[in-house]
This record gives C-alpha cells, sequence and structure tokens, in this order.
C-alpha cells in the first residue's frame, strides 16, 4: 500500500495529462477502506440497541427490501473471494500466477462480507429504536462508498478492454447493488404504529436527507400557497418544544439559580452593615436599612436591591445543548466561508494561465459548487437551532412571568400597572428572543474579523492595515443609539385610560384635551425617532462606503509603498470578496452590542419582577386543631410591609356554620378585613390568623372571565346540571338567562361587558355558591343589585335559609336590614374592631352600632324583612361598570332575543342562530391573501410621491457608481497583464485609484442622501397614520367600543404603530438596496459571460416561484401569529386583574394550564415560520451557488476569450449574489409581513364616524338657559336593523323641575340619556332643547352644555386637577370650592400636593366612595342648566349617599334634573316621575298622584315598602 501511495504521489504522469487518473492499487486500498473504516466507527451506536429489550415492531416492506440488498451485496463479496481463490489454487491455475495475485483480492471480499454483516445487524438495530426512521449515518456510508467506487469504474470503464470478466461483472453488480441501497437509505421507514402519531407532526416522520433541506415543510408550504392557513392546519408540538417541558426545565433552574444569587445579595447585605438581625428576606432588610435615608434615595435605591445577574445563567443552563450544536455548526460554517476566496483566487490564476488542463478549472468550479452547499447546508442547521432556541427562551420566560405573577406580592404589584406587566411578557421576552437568535455571532465575528485579517496580510501584506484602520474608525459610529421606549410607554398609557373611560370622553365632550395629550406624546416621540434615524442613516452611510473605502485605502497604500507591487486580479478580487465577508461580522456586531444593551434593560425589568416577594404562604394558617371556622388572635394587617396598619389588633373567633356580618363607615378596613382573611395582607409578628377549609370568595367588584357564562360559575369545578341550576335559580339569574341570547352559554365580553353590574355581582356570587366551599367571604356583594334582588339573594343563598346555610359566612354589607338575620355583627372603626355581637344585644348597648342605626334607619321599622328601605328599588337591575355601553349590549342583545322568541323559534330550532347571539365579540378579522397593492400605495401617499421617487433614483445612481467603480476594478487589475515586465506608470496608477476612490464616495453620499429622504418620508407617514388613526378613533359610535375589545384597539396604537415607526422604513429601504444590488450583480456576471444569459431565464422562474409559494405561506404565519398573541396577553391581563379571586379559590394550577396552552397555540404558528424560512433559504441558497457554479462553468469554458479581471469580477459578484438574494425575498416577505399593520391601521381609520363635533348652526352662548325639554314622537334603535328601543317618546319638561325616571331593567330608562347626549341617533322624531332641536347642534356644542354623573365614577391617570377641569378654563379658586361642596376639600387639602395630587391607573388611590365624589365635583363645575344624574348610589354606603344628594338638592336647585332612580326614595321628592316600560312612556305625573293611581309605580312602591305616609314625609 506504500508503494502504491509512493508511486502515486512522486509519479505525476497519473496526473499532468489532459485526461488524469488514479492509479488502480490505490483505488483497490484506500479508496475501499475509507467508507468501510466509517461504517466501524459508527456501528457500535446502532448496536447498543440490540442490547436493550425493546417492544416488538412490525417489519416493513422496506426493512425487508434493505436487508435483502445487504445479503445480495453478500454474496457478492463472497463470490469475488471464491474468484480470487479460483484463480489461485484452481485446477488450470498453474504456479507461475500464484505469485501474481495480489493480498488485496483476498482481503476486499473478507474485508466487504464482514462489514454487510455487520450492517445487516446495523438495520435491524435501527429498526428496534423507538421513533427513528433513518439513520444519517448509514445514509453517508452508503454516499461515501458509491462515490468512491466511482473511480474504479470509470477507470474500468476507459480501460477499453475487459481483462477480467468475473470481476468486472461483480463490480457492476455491487456497484448497482449499493445505488439501491444509497436511495433506500433516504426513504423514511415508518412503522405502521406511529403511522397516526407522524401524521399530526411530519417532522418526526423526516428522514435525514428532508431534515437538512427542510423538506418536510414543504407540504405546509403548498397548502399555504393553494389556500390561506388556519390555525387548524397547525402541526402538534415536538415534546420539547412545549411550554410545560420548557417551564419545568426553566424554573427548576431558576430556582437554584436565584437562591445562589439571593444567598450572594444577602452576604453583600451583611457586609454593607444593613443587617439588622438575619432576616431570610433580603429584600426587607435592605429597605428597613435604607428607611434612615429619608424618602427620596430610597426611590432612587429602591430598584437596585433585589438578586440580580441570576437570568442569563439560568436561560445558558436551560438550554446550553442546542447552544452547543449551533456554535458547533457556526463554527464549520465560518471556516468553510473563508475556504471560497481561495479557490476564486486558484480560479483566476487558471483563467490567466492558458497553459493549464480544462480539467483544472472544471474541477475547481465543482469544489466551489461543493463548499457552497456544505456552507448552506451548515449554516441553515445554525441558524434553524438559534431561531428554536430564541423561540424557547420567550416561552420560558413568558411561562415564568405567568407562573410568578400568580403567585406575587401586593408590594411587587403595586410597584407595576397591569400594562407594565403585560409587557413583560411582550416586549421583554420579545427582546430575548430576538437576542438569542444572534448570540453566537458575539464570538463568531471577532473569529471571522482575525482570520479574513489573516488572509488578507497574505494577499496584500502589511498595507490591509490601512484598510483595516478605516474599518476600525467606522464601527464607533454604528455603535450610536438612544432609547425611544419611554414615550412610547406613555402615550400608551394615555390611550389605555382614554379607550377605558371612552365613554365619559364622551360624554363630557373631552376628547380634544386628551387627544392633544397623546398628540403631545407623540411628537415627543417621533422626535426622538428622528434624532435616531439620522444617526443611524449616518451609519448606513459608513456601512455602504465601508467596502469601498476599506477596498481603496488598502490597494492605494498597497500600490504606492513601491513600484514592485502591481495589483493583479487575483489579489484585487480575493481581497475583495474577504472584504465582503469582513462587511458582515463589522455591521453586526455594533447592532448586536446594541440590542444586548437594550436587552439589559428587559433584563433588569424581568429580574426585578421575578425575585419580587412572593406572598406570605403562611399569613393564614389552616391548621385543623382549632374548633373555630375563622380565628383571628390580635391581628395587625397592613398592605405593604412597613406601611401603617389598616386593622389594629383584631381579634375574633367565628364558629362553623355562622353567618357573621361586618359593618362600618367608608374607609372603616371592611374589606381589608376579608383581604387579611384571604392572605393578601402583611401581618405582623405577634398576629395569628387560621382558617379551617377551602373559601369561596365575591369581590366588592365582580370579576368577570372572557367565556361562557357557564363557564364563570363552574369556575373549573365538574359541571353538575341539577346543582348548577339550583344556583342559578337562588342567584336570581334565571331570568336574565332567558333574556341572554345564548342562555348559560352567551359569551362575556372583556371584564364582563355585556351584564349589568348587578348580574355580574350575582354570576360571581353564583360561582361562590357553586364552588361548595367552606368558607364564604363576601364582600358586600349585595350593594350592586336592586332592593329585592337583594332580599331574594340574602334569603336564598346567603341568609339562614339559603342554600349555603349550614356554611360559615362572612358578609360585608351597607344594608342595615339584613343585620337582624345575622348571627353575629362586626363593627369595625377606623381599622379596629369596636364591637362584637348580636344585632339585639348591640342595639341595646348603645355604643358605635346603635349611631351608626339610628343614623340610617330613623323610621324604619326594622324587624320587618319586608322592608328594604336601604337597598334599591325594584327590578331595575342597572350596571355598575360602564352604563350606556352595556345597556346599549344589553337592550341590543334583549332585543334580538325577544325577535327571536316572538317568531316563536323552538329552542331545538337551529343551533347556528343561538351561536350568532352568544357571540357578543366578532373574531377579530384577519385580512387573508396577498396585501393588497392599495395597502403600498395608501403608504407611499402618507410618505408623499415626491419623496418617494427621489429616494428611488437617488437609490439607483448609487447602484450604477458601485458597478462602475467594480468595472473600473477590474480594468485596473488588467493593467498587471500589459505592463508585465515594464514599471507601471505613476501617472496611470494615480488615476486608478483617484477614479476608484471618487466612485466609491459617490456611492457612500447617494446612499446617505436616500436614507435622509427616505427617514423624512417615513416619519411623515408615521406622524399621519397615528394622526388619522387617533383622529378617527375619537370620533368612532360608542357602539363600536361595544363590539370591539379594548385589546385590539390598542394593539393598533401598539404593536401595529410601532411597526409603521420602526419595523417599514427598515425593511423598505433594505428592499430597495437588495433588488439593485441583485439586479446590479446579475448585470456585471451577463456582462463578463454572456453566456449565462441563457441560465438566467430558468433560475429566475425558479425563483419567482420559490418566493411566491414562501410568500403566501410565510405571511399568513405571521398573521397566525399575530392573532394567537393576543389571547395570551388578553388571559395574563385578565390574571392579573382577578388574582385575589383566583388565589382564594385556589385554583392557580389550573391557570396556570391555561396559560401553557395559549402559549402553545402560539408556538404552533411560530415554529413552521421558522423552519419555512429556513425551507426558503436553503432553496435560495441553493439557486445562488448555482449561479456561482454557472458562473465559473462558463468563465472556463470560454476562458480564451475573456481578461482575467472580468472572470474575478463576476464570480467574486456571483459568491456575494447568494446573500443578496436570500435578503431580498427576506425583505419582500417582511415588507409584506408588515405593510399589514398599514393595512389594519387603515381598517380602523376608516369606520364611519359619528356626527360632526362642531356645525354651523351654533347654539347661543347661555344656552340653554332655561332648561327645558321636550320630546317629541322620539323613536331610536340601537343599530338599523334591530328594532326600536324607544317607540315614540313624548313629553314637555319645565324649566328646573326635577324628574325621576323608573322602569324595570331594559325598559329604555338608559336608552333615554343616551339619546340627549346623542349617543345613539333618533331613529324618528326630536328632542328640542330651549327650543332648539339637539340634531342640528354639533356633538361638543350640545355634550359641554349638559351635565351628566354616571353611574361608575371613571377617573384618569394625571392630577385631581386634571380630572376636574381637563381643558384648564376655570380658575384654582373654582375648583376648591366645588371640592368644598362635594366634601372633598379637606381630604384634597390634606394631601401633599394638593391639587396636583396624582391619580393612579383608573383611580385606583382613591376609594370608590371619594371617586364618586370627585364625579359629583365634576357636575357641580360645569354647572350647566340640565343635570342628568344615573343614579350613583349603588357603590356607595348611606353617608356618601346622603353627602351627594344634600349637595345637588341645594346646587341644581335651579337645574331640570332628570334622575334614572334605582332606590325609589331618592326620587319621591321629585316634582313628577316618568314611569318606563318596554321603551314607551307608561305613567307620568307627580309621585302622590302615581301612588293613589294604583299602577305600575304603585306596584314598585309596594316591593320597595313604600306608602303614601312615606311620599308625603319625603314631600
Amino acid at each position: 500500500v506504500l508503494y502504491c501511495i509512493e508511486s502515486f504521489c512522486f509519479n505525476a504522469s497519473y496526473v499532468d495529462r489532459a485526461d488524469p487518473d488514479l492509479p488502480i492499487c490505490l483505488e483497490q486500498t484506500v479508496l475501499v477502506w475509507i467508507p468501510l473504516g466509517f461504517l466501524w466507527l459508527c456501528a457500535p451506536h446502532h448496536l447498543i440497541s440490540l442490547c436493550k429489550r425493546t417492544t416488538k415492531k412490525r417489519m416493513s416492506k422496506l426493512y425487508l427490501c434493505k436487508q435483502f440488498v445487504v445479503s445480495l451485496l453478500f454474496l457478492t463479496a463472497i463470490a469475488s473471494l471464491a474468484v480470487t481463490i479460483a484463480e489461485g489454487h484452481g485446477p488450470n491455475s498453474d504456479s507461475t500466477q500464484t505469485e501474481k495475485i495480489a493480498g488485496v483480492y483476498y482481503a476486499n471480499p473478507v474485508l466487504f462480507a464482514v462489514t454487510w454483516i455487520l450492517l445487516l445487524l446495523c438495520q435491524e438495530g435501527l429498526r428496534r429504536k423507538e421513533k427513528h426512521v433513518d439513520s444519517a449515518t448509514l445514509f453517508f456510508f452508503w454516499l461515501l462508498l458509491v462515490v468512491c467506487d466511482i473511480f474504479p469504474f470509470q477507470t474500468l470503464i476507459r480501460a477499453g478492454k475487459v481483462s477480467d470478466v468475473p470481476r468486472f461483472c461483480l463490480f457492476y453488480i455491487s456497484f448497482g447493488l449499493e445505488l439501491v441501497a444509497l436511495v433506500l437509505s433516504a426513504v423514511a421507514d415508518i412503522s405502521p404504529e406511529d403511522k397516526e402519531h407522524m401524521k399530526k407532526n411530519p417532522e418526526k416522520a423526516a428522514t435525514f436527507l428532508s431534515r437538512i433541506t427542510f423538506n418536510f415543510i414543504s407540504s405546509l408550504v403548498v397548502k399555504g400557497y393553494k389556500r390561506p392557513l388556519v390555525q387548524e392546519d397547525m402541526w402538534d408540538l415536538k415534546d420539547i418544544d412545549t411550554t410545560d417541558h420548557i417551564s419545568q426545565v426553566f424554573s427548576s433552574n431558576m430556582k437554584t439559580e436565584l437562591d445562589a444569587a439571593r444567598k450572594e445579595d444577602f452576604h453583600d447585605g451583611m457586609s454593607n452593615g444593613l443587617g439588622k438581625g438575619v432576616s431570610q428576606d433580603v429584600l426587607m432588610m435592605e429597605e428597613k436599612g435604607k428607611k434612615k435615608g429619608g424618602k427620596k434615595k430610597k426611590n432612587k435605591e429602591q430598584s437596585e436591591d433585589y438578586p440580580n445577574s441570576w437570568l442569563v445563567p439560568t436561560i445558558y443552563k436551560s438550554f446550553k445543548w442546542i447552544l452547543i450544536e449551533s456554535a458547533f455548526f457556526k463554527l464549520v460554517q465560518d471556516a468553510l466561508s473563508f475556504v471560497s476566496p481561495q479557490i476564486l483566487k486558484l480560479m483566476i490564476a487558471f483563467t490567466e494561465d492558458k497553459t493549464s488542463y480544462a480539467w483544472v478549472g472544471y474541477m475547481y468550479a465543482i469544489l466551489l459548487l461543493l463548499v457552497a452547499v456544505l456552507q448552506s447546508l451548515c449554516l441553515q442547521q445554525y441558524f434553524q437551532r438559534c431561531f428554536v432556541l430564541g423561540m424557547q427562551v420567550r416561552t420560558a420566560i413568558m411561562a415564568a412571568v405567568y407562573k410568578k405573577a400568580l403567585v406575587v406580592s401586593n408590594d411587587t404589584r403595586k410597584e407595576s400597572t397591569v400594562g407594565e406587566t403585560v409587557n413583560l411578557i411582550s416586549a421583554d421576552a420579545q427582546r430575548f428572543n430576538d437576542v438569542t437568535n444572534f448570540i453566537h455571532l458575539l464570538w463568531s465575528c471577532p473569529l471571522q474579523i482575525i482570520i479574513s485579517i489573516a488572509f488578507l496580510w497574505i494577499e496584500l501584506g502589511p498595507s490591509v492595515l490601512a484598510g483595516l484602520a478605516v474599518m476600525v474608525l467606522m464601527v464607533p459610529i454604528n455603535g450610536l443609539i438612544i432609547e425611544n421606549m419611554k414615550f412610547k410607554d406613555d402615550r400608551l398609557k394615555v390611550m389605555n385610560e382614554m379607550l377605558n373611560g371612552i365613554k365619559i370622553l364622551k360624554l363630557y365632550a373631552w376628547e380634544p384635551s386628551f387627544q392633544a395629550q397623546a398628540e403631545g406624546i407623540r411628537e415627543k416621540e417621533l422626535k426622538v425617532m428622528k434624532k435616531f434615524s439620522y444617526l443611524s442613516s449616518v451609519s448606513t452611510f459608513f456601512f455602504t462606503c465601508a467596502p469601498a473605502l476599506v477596498s481603496l485605502a488598502s490597494f492605494a497604500v498597497f500600490v504606492s509603498v513601491s513600484p514592485d507591487n502591481v495589483l493583479t486580479p487575483e489579489k484585487a478580487f480575493t481581497s475583495i470578496s474577504l472584504f465582503n465577508i469582513l462587511r458582515f461580522p463589522l455591521a453586526m456586531l455594533p447592532m448586536l452590542i446594541a440590542s444586548i444593551v437594550q436587552t439589559t434593560v428587559s433584563k433588569k425589568r424581568l429580574e426585578k419582577f421575578l425575585s419580587g416577594e412572593d406572598i406570605e404562604a403562611g399569613a393564614v394558617q389552616h391548621d385543623s386543631s382549632f374548633k373555630t371556622a375563622v380565628s383571628v388572635c390580635d391581628g395587625t394587617f397592613a398592605w405593604e410591609r412597613d406601611a401603617e396598619p389598616l386593622l389594629k389588633n383584631v381579634s375574633l373567633e367565628i364558629k362553623p356554620g355562622q353567618l357573621v356580618a361586618v359593618v362600618g363607615a367608608v374607609g372603616s378596613g371592611k374589606s381589608s378585613l376579608i383581604s387579611a382573611l384571604l392572605g393578601e395582607m402583611h401581618k405582623s409578628d405577634s398576629s395569628r390568623a387560621s382558617v379551617q377549609g377551602s373559601i369561596a370568595y365575591v369581590p366588592q367588584q365582580a370579576w368577570i372571565q372572557n367565556a361562557t357564562l357557564k363557564d364563570n360559575v363552574l369556575f373549573g369545578s365538574p359541571n353538575d346540571e341539577r346543582r348548577f341550576k339550583e344556583v342559578i335559580k337562588a342567584c336570581a339569574l334565571e331570568p336574565d338567562l332567558e333574556l341572554l341570547p345564548g342562555g348559560a352559554l352567551t359569551e362575556i365580553g372583556e371584564k364582563g361587558i355585556n351584564l349589568s353590574g348587578g348580574q355580574k355581582q350575582r354570576v360571581s356570587l353564583a360561582r361562590a355558591a357553586y364552588s361548595q366551599a367552606d368558607i364564604y367571604l363576601l364582600d358586600d356583594p349585595l350593594s350592586a343589585v336592586d332592593a329585592h334582588v337583594g332580599k331574594h339573594l340574602f334569603e336564598n343563598v346567603i341568609g339562614p335559609k339559603g342554600i349555603l346555610q349550614n356554611k360559615t359566612r362572612i358578609l360585608v354589607t351597607h344594608g342595615v336590614s339584613f343585620l337582624p338575620h345575622v348571627d353575629e355583627i362586626v363593627v369595625l372603626v377606623d381599622g379596629v374592631v369596636s364591637e362584637v355581637g348580636s344585632y339585639s344585644s348591640l342595639r341595646a348597648s348603645g355604643g358605635a352600632f346603635s349611631e351608626f342605626l339610628d343614623t340610617y334607619a330613623k323610621d324604619q321599622n326594622m324587624e320587618d324583612l319586608e322592608l328594604l328601605p336601604d337597598s334599591e328599588n325594584t327590578d331595575l337591575d342597572t350596571p355598575l361598570e360602564d352604563v350606556v355601553s352595556s345597556t346599549l349590549k344589553r337592550e341590543n342583545s334583549i332585543r334580538r332575543s325577544q325577535r327571536r322568541k316572538n317568531s316563536s323559534v323552538k329552542k331545538t330550532e337551529k343551533a347556528d342562530d343561538l351561536t350568532k347571539g352568544q357571540k357578543l365579540i366578532e373574531k377579530e378579522a384577519m385580512e387573508t391573501g396577498r396585501v393588497k397593492f392599495s395597502v403600498f400605495l395608501q403608504y407611499m401617499r402618507a410618505m408623499g410621491w415626491g419623496y418617494t421617487t427621489m429616494a428611488f433614483v437617488v437609490y439607483f445612481i448609487q447602484n450604477i457608481a458601485f458597478v462602475g467603480q467594480n468595472l473600473w476594478l477590474s480594468e485596473w487589475t488588467n493593467d498587471a497583464v500589459v505592463y508585465v515586465n515594464e514599471t507601471y506608470p505613476s501617472s496611470l496608477r494615480d488615476l486608478r485609484v483617484g477614479v476608484f476612490g471618487a466612485l466609491g464616495l459617490a456611492q457612500g453620499l447617494f446612499v446617505f442622501l436616500g436614507t435622509l429622504i427616505l427617514v423624512n418620508a417615513n416619519i411623515a407617514a408615521s406622524r399621519i397614520l397615528h394622526e388619522r388613526l387617533l383622529k378617527n378613533m375619537m370620533r368612532v359610535p360608542m357602539i363600536f367600543f361595544d363590539t370591539t375589545p379594548i385589546g385590539r384597539v390598542v394593539n393598533r396604537f401598539a404593536k401595529d404603530i410601532f411597526t409603521i415607526d420602526e419595523a417599514i422604513p427598515n425593511s423598505l429601504r433594505s428592499w430597495i438596496l437588495c433588488l439593485l444590488g441583485v439586479l446590479g450583480t446579475l448585470f456585471v456576471i451577463c456582462l463578463a459571460t454572456p453566456f449565462f444569459t441563457i441560465v438566467l431565464v430558468p433560475l429566475a422562474i425558479i425563483y419567482y416561484f420559490v418566493q411566491r409559494f414562501y410568500v403566501a405561506t410565510s405571511r399568513q404565519l405571521r398573521r397566525l401569529d399575530s392573532v394567537s398573541r393576543s389571547p395570551i396577553y388578553s388571559h395574563f391581563g385578565e390574571t392579573v386583574s382577578g388574582l385575589t379571586v383566583i388565589r382564594a379559590y385556589n385554583h392557580q394550577e389550573r391557570f396556570l394550564k391555561h396559560n401553557e396552552i395559549t402559549i402553545d397555540e402560539n408556538v404552533k404558528s411560530v415554529y413552521p415560520w421558522i423552519v419555512s424560512n429556513r425551507w426558503l433559504a436553503i432553496r435560495l441558497e441553493f439557486l445562488g451557488n448555482l449561479v456561482v457554479f454557472f458562473s465559473c462553468l462558463f468563465a472556463v469554458i470560454s476562458r480564451d476569450s475573456i481578461d482575467s479581471g472580468i472572470v474575478g469580477l463576476s464570480i467574486s459578484y456571483a459568491l456575494n449574489v447568494t446573500q443578496t438574494l436570500n435578503w431580498l425575498v427576506r425583505m419582500t416577505s417582511e415588507l409584506e409581513t408588515n405593510i399589514v399593520a398599514v393595512e389594519r391601521v387603515s381598517e380602523y381609520i376608516e369606520i364611519e364616524n359619528e356626527a360632526e363635533w362642531v356645525t354651523d348652526t351654533r347654539p347661543p352662548k347661555d344656552w340653554p338657559e332655561a332648561g327645558r325639554l321636550q320630546f317629541e314622537n322620539y323613536k331610536v334603535r340601537y343599530r338599523p336593523g334591530l328594532d326600536l328601543v324607544l317607540h315614540g317618546i313624548t313629553c314637555d319638561i319645565g324649566s328646573a323641575e326635577k324628574i325621576g325616571i323608573v322602569g324595570r331593567t331594559g325598559a329604555g330608562k338608559s336608552s333615554l340619556t343616551n339619546c340627549l347626549f346623542r349617543i345613539i341617533e333618533a331613529a324618528e322624531g326630536r328632542i328640542l332643547i330651549d327650543g332648539i332641536d339637539i340634531a342640528k347642534l354639533g356633538l361638543h356644542d350640545l355634550r359641554s352644555n349638559l351635565t351628566i354623573i354616571p353611574q361608575d365614577p371613571v377617573l384618569f391617570c394625571g392630577t385631581l386637577r386634571m380630572n376636574l377641569d381637563p381643558f384648564d378654563k376655570f380658575s384654582d379658586e373654582d375648583v376648591w370650592k366645588v371640592l368644598e361642596l362635594s366634601h372633598l376639600k379637606d381630604f384634597a387639602a390634606g394631601l401633599k400636593e394638593g391639587l396636583q395630587h396624582e391619580v393612579s391607573e383608573g383611580g385606583e388611590n382613591l376609594s370608590v366612595g371619594q371617586r364618586q365624589l370627585l364625579c359629583l365635583a365634576r357636575a357641580l363645575l360645569r354647572k350647566s342648566r340640565i343635570l342628568i344624574l344615573d343614579e350613583a348610589t349603588a357603590a356607595v354606603d348611606l353617608e356618601t349617599d346622603n353627602l351627594i344628594q344634600n349637595t345637588i338638592r341645594k346646587e341644581f336647585s335651579s337645574c331640570t334634573v332628570l334622575t334614572i332612580a334605582h332606590r325609589l326614595h331618592s326620587i319621591m321628592d321629585s316634582s313628577r316621575v316618568m314611569v318606563l316600560d318596554a321603551g314607551r312612556i307608561v305613567e307620568f305625573d307627580t309621585p302622590q298622584n302615581l301612588l293613589s293611581n294604583k299602577g305600575h309605580f304603585y306596584a314598585m312602591a309596594k316591593d320597595a315598602g313604600i306608602t303614601q305616609q312615606d311620599s308625603s314625609t319625603a314631600l
């Protein structure tokens, strides 16, 4: 063998000829042993599974075929051994011949025979493996074998005559069999058992070849091309990609890392002398240490005292294998990328040297192709792994944040609003996703830079340093980046508030003030954006100029250092392709660093949240040794760890089965007591609290999920029809179910928007009643419902005869009338239990309780439960949340269901008819198919046509300069051939360098110009689109907000505007540059080798099809992704707002599971998107590789007719084209995907508006002076096509009359106020105010002259003053005056900032009563002649109620007041009462007359226990 290799190495005669060949001895030894050696190395891996016991699997036909082929090969091996033996020892062999038979002829057949036996075993081992369909190693073995056998194959053919017939035949037989085996090894062998399993996820059935080319996704891509994909088309996830799996791995790693970080933190804390005794909780300890440093300092430092820098190690530990694999592929790819320039160098040398053989050129062309293909395969595997890693990291973070949100303590919760917390899973998790995609560039970029410089040094010597210096100077310029997040957060906060309180804005005509506020923030945001874009366009300028300037610097220095240095084509173009490699890492590093900097911000936020305190697990003990159901022993509770306690020294004992009422004034700590029992508050060390058994909780403000009504009641418990019906009946929900279009299966909107306040409260109570817990904590559930409903609930659910009679119940209540029926009453005063006892004993003792009663119950005969004076009146179940909208919706659905009943629809009729009514919220419209060209036009119009054309022209000129520069370079290098033995004239040299440099600079300048133009255009577009969107959202009719979840609208302002601001400009610019780049490249290649045009057409066609297939699928996957993302966020938001309820019922696990399912649904569309990107990339790279191959091939073919300079140019261009092609498709698809944002925004810009705000008919200045109201045959319906809600109302209300409006639910009371404000427009008839038809006025003229005190108080983020007077129309004195009238002066004066006191999101930092009084102050400030009171006393205790009533009587005595009454008491002193029923006025007279008429009103009054004497005393 050695002899054989020597003879080959030192004997050039084999190769040094036009038709080279390998010596036979080499073919028979080395080429045989390579594949066999490979198999022997890999065999143990397959043989292991033979030793394991596995379940029997059936043998497939394919497996039998494979084994059969190998057995045949085994026979050929035996045969060839036999031939050799026969030749050596056969009868006709003579002694002279025996010596001639080489040992190889004995050895090889034996080797082969053993190998085939081994292979039979390997294939059996493979069959036994679970879920394996093929083997990469066996495929490689067959491939190697076939490739190595090609050499002897052609040797035998070229020999001409056949000298050794048996061996000749055997060789070809075995070669044929090997080919068959190669094909078979590339086919998937799926056992019938796995078939079903693999249908759900075809990736599991993918063979090795299919996995490296991503062919398994083709079925999905084709499906996506034929019709738009839907969520049901998505495949099941692999187990390792499921949220469940990822989150388990992540949280176990997180726990260890976090504990370590806390320990470390703790030691640091101790050494800083912060320790006050060793406390388990570092946070608390450090806080105390800092308390002394004064308030200001605390806030600054507070942000830092949490364990940090544990998140990254956790991520690394959880995903290290995928990181290592991807690093390996990246390394191989980086190495291969440097091989191409070297082959290019050889290629150019080959074209220069006309004596070399043609086969050398072909060999180089094939080598280039092979290297490129390998490089593509590695690169795509690397990307695939990185993107999957990014996806998994995002999933892990989202799951971790959700898990944490379920256990987070109230301190940590207070630190961030719901919006900020949702931001953690939307923005911050996404940031981590994006950074991990490219994390390997951190080491790969420097590596590429070092290797490139080494190779360049070989080419150009030290002069490369000049070019390098230019590059290094440019890096810092790229690094300039600024943070633009702050304004975006502010803007979204304002938008969120505006949309949540849109009702109030409309009623008060406050839209302009808030619109201006949002636009102000937007302008700041755009300013920062512009600054940022200018900076980045400078860096773009440098990046474009980089290759030109660098090559200019290097070449100029190179030729001027010494006259001997001549720039030859191979030097120039090898260097240029190396410079091109350098471009990428140099551009990416600064970007990567910038995004890492941004991610550290996210990292801090996540670490702070995830390491925040959990709720104290032991705050409430569940110790079964106690005899009591609930016991509290000197309990002192506070909301925050170091805050003033709200409840002081509370001691309570409640026996099982008792009904205990908790009473007290507003702010005395009733709700806090309930929270303390739920374990939501911090208790002092001495306090003990213990609760026996499971808890059900009804909060003061009902929390309703966006699910069906039934799901809300079941709340995860098993469905028991009988119990469900019983609970529904007890909670008085039966009549409501009949009215709801889908019965119990009606879908309830976000925040329970299509239920009234009372209905929500009853659903919330039903949920508790259904849960069959041991202890019921009821936080004032009866306040939001009407009197007789309250009575019903008390009798049937809560009271001594209710369905909960044997359970322990703690009831917070303002309803005096229930008190005689409870077992025990706890009276709270300022957080201290002042008295405990039964009703009669407390009444007798004459303490705080009897005072409380005397205030409210002067003339009430307390013993009689029939009298429910202070709850509200009859069936007026009006909403607590947002009157008009919910009524709108309710009446809407009631109308629908009534229509349905009238047309005698049997329940069994069409199910789909039902579902129509059930669905309140339409599914989000998702555009499908290609983005319409009009959307592009719309965006361009927003940019301005002038800008658009200018930008394009400028970019085009830049491209011409680019091509020109390279052509000039190839001319320059050809000088080397001309001045071969002469000195190179310096004047020519200077000219070459000068023009080369000038063209390079021109490119940079044009790109810079183009970018600046585009930046201005894009900012213009952003401004216009946002302005239009905002303007339109302020002007859409209320009905739109009732049927659209707010999240959907916010999404337009958040995600879509963000896309228009940041993503579209970038992808647009890249797209233009890419398109021109590709065209330029193809132009140069065709110029160099005209032959190339032949290949161009088929390549272009293939390219077009691949691109169209991909774009269709990718776009739809992106849309599915964004649609499936919303549920994650809305479920998260819902969870955060209902946290107390979820924790009280102990349903955290169920919500975790639900969250995992929602995230999985989203990942199901993200994963195929990642794979489809790889599918595309690998196909395009193969196309690009073919371009390279053909440009080489044609260069070899026509090498006699072209200059080596041009060859270098065309090939170095072709090498670059793969990347550009790839980018072009990526950009096209990204542009199409992103432009969807414009489509979505414009969809909301085009929604029909309500009437004009201001019209030509302006009312007189002091209108309405008298305040006289006339309705003339007024009819109204909510939407065209629906039934009338008001059927011809006609009435005349005089100036300064006080009118009470009553009627059962759905009678049209709220509709009447809606009509006054023109929230809904008239169908017929008109309303006159002081003789002016309101339909002729502008909405703002109308609304700003009426005043309404709405039912639920809505406050906005901002100062107290802004909440009262957003337009700054009034002086401070005025404001203080109304605060005094509304009994808030003391409160406001007691605040540090006074009127500038910041109100938090939704007014959370004021009590409900205070909010209500603020709304009264708003009305007093406006002081218009007509006041509408949507009686807002439901959420208020009796004290506040009295204050409000008295103020209104006094201050509005000269105004016309319309009161929608819920408690008949409050309207007994009205001048007239209007009774509505089914949209008609049935009675309209003074209360006395109505009572004596014994009609509708009399019946209601009787229900409420009001008699004629009451009314006469009231008057």
